[in-house]
């Protein structure tokens, strides 16, 4: 980024509601978000580019460590591309249920009836690839510190999986492990590492999801 991307402008974007509407804009925002569910069985029913161009847009918004936005994503539509992508974190998901994972990490995935087999990641129109950068290079190839890498990316991740299920469709994080074979499928540089595949498109018709519960307010939030 150069200095003059940095010099102040006024802040004309912001806009504020009176207080009946604050309350009922967020309310409506809750219920919204209280619709939000993972699924696992996606149709191939085709997304429209635009949909999913616009929802990057959104989560490119995000807050970053000194502005740097040290975050890639992949957006793959392929079907050889997912193919090999299903095969390599089919593969990984294997080791980690044969023995990779703990009993009692097992056992916390039991009432999620997940397996190694993940055909989503063939059958879904899109797979975004998010990718950490955990430093730049510049035009002469010296590398560029980056801050809160982490932090960023998971903040820019959840406004892309907000932004998806405002727009109608649904997501799935997919964290095989370990994911470097990301990198060699996609042609990322090592300066990237992949932190999940998020699965986007419509549910499959008569898709069933768990019964869960969220924790309630008092259980997440400490006011003082």
């Amino acid at each position: 980024m150069s200095e003059d991307q940095y010099q102040p402008v006024p802040l004309d974007q912001f806009v504020e509601y009176p207080e009946a509407e604050m309350r009922q804009r967020a309310d409506r925002f809750l219920e919204q978000m209280k619709r939000r569910r993972t699924v696992r069985t996606f149709s191939d029913r085709p997304v429209d580019r635009r949909v999913i161009e616009s929802c990057l847009l959104a989560a490119g918004r995000a807050p970053s460590g000194a502005n740097q936005q040290p975050w890639k994503f992949i957006v793959v539509s392929d079907p050889d591309l997912k193919k090999q992508i299903r095969l390599a974190a089919e593969e990984e998901e294997r080791a980690f249920y044969q023995g990779g994972a703990s009993e009692e990490w097992l056992d916390a995935l039991k009432p999620l009836a997940t397996d190694a087999q993940k055909p989503f990641l063939e059958r879904a129109p899109y797979l975004i690839v998010i990718f950490s950068e955990n430093y730049g290079i510049d035009a002469q190839g010296k590398k560029i510190k980056h801050y809160y890498v982490r932090d960023s990316v998971g903040i820019a991740t959840g406004i892309l999986i907000t932004a998806i299920h405002n727009a109608g469709l649904a997501s799935l994080t997919h964290t095989p492990s370990p994911m470097r074979f990301l990198n060699r499928i996609l042609g990322r540089p090592k300066n990237e590492t992949p932190t999940l595949i998020l699965v986007v498109g419509y549910p499959e018709p008569g898709t069933t999801v768990p019964a869960i519960e969220k924790k309630s307010l008092q259980q997440i939030a400490i006011f003082r």
